[in-house]
């Protein structure tokens, strides 16, 4: 699942391709918009801001008008030259918006509605995330406020990827946060300090705005343990590990000789 890092890089992308530039033409080939009616809806209004809150992304238009998309497991946002070949098939588009210079593609993405303003302001599956791990400013006592108000006997990776008490992580970045931060992501929330929560918070916004940095993507040397089980970690030389956590069974990748 694309992870916040992603999401905040393509809001860049698309962004910079759409804001202040001419509106030539929206599709929606997707068959279940096709009584939508977003090309009539959305004809005329400039994209004036495209912004990300977590794993979601937005393009706002003017006149109150808010396309919402969430990629879950395999969507993409794709960027393209006017003719440039897409990297996906055009089969798999759900959303088409054409400038005089680019095509901004959404493939494969599940979640895509076309809201007011307010209702992305009051929607409960929106104002129900926490506080964006990659904001201008983190509110890190909204975050830790969020994780002590959560079921303490909870383990820290399992509870970092709970979007309601921080929004963004993912699996990727719940298992390197808690490396660099040296904690064993299986430790109850009970048994953490404050500090100790609060450091690897930070870690994970250190790590995804150095990945957003790199247009959503970090070096496979820079990975320390994320997919790496059975492999020796690059610090001490213990095999890293990996497990099934949580109710949904995501997999958590850990060192147990740096976080033991």
């Amino acid at each position: 699942m694309p992870e916040g890092d992603t999401i905040h890089a393509a809001a860049r992308r698309v962004g910079a391709a759409l804001v202040g530039r001419p509106i030539e033409s929206i599709e929606t080939p997707q068959r279940r918009h096709a009584l939508d009616r977003w090309p009539e809806r959305l004809a005329g209004r400039a994209v004036r801001a495209v912004d990300a809150h977590g794993k979601h992304l937005f393009l706002r238009f003017d006149g109150d008008l808010t396309l919402h998309s969430h990629l879950r497991m395999g969507g993409w946002w794709g960027v393209f030259r006017r003719g440039e070949r897409w990297r996906r098939s055009p089969r798999r588009a759900w959303l088409v918006i054409r400038t005089p210079e680019h095509e901004v593609v959404q493939f494969d993405g599940p979640v895509l509605e076309l809201m007011t303003e307010g209702r992305t302001r009051f929607d409960r599956r929106l104002a129900g995330l926490g506080p964006d791990v990659l904001g201008d400013e983190l509110d890190e006592r909204a975050v830790l406020r969020n994780l002590r108000d959560d079921d303490q006997t909870r383990g820290l990776g399992d509870a970092l990827l709970d979007q309601r008490n921080v929004a963004g992580i993912g699996n990727i970045w719940k298992a390197e946060s808690c490396f660099a931060a040296g904690l064993d992501p299986w430790r109850r929330l009970s048994e953490l300090a404050d500090d100790d929560l609060l450091r690897v918070v930070r870690a994970a916004r250190s790590l995804m705005q150095e990945s957003v940095a790199g247009r959503g993507f970090m070096p496979k040397e820079r990975i320390q343990v994320f997919d790496r089980a059975g492999l020796p970690c690059r610090r001490c030389g213990a095999l890293v590990e990996r497990r099934g956590q949580g109710d949904d069974n995501r997999t958590t990748y850990w060192c147990p000789g740096c976080q033991g």
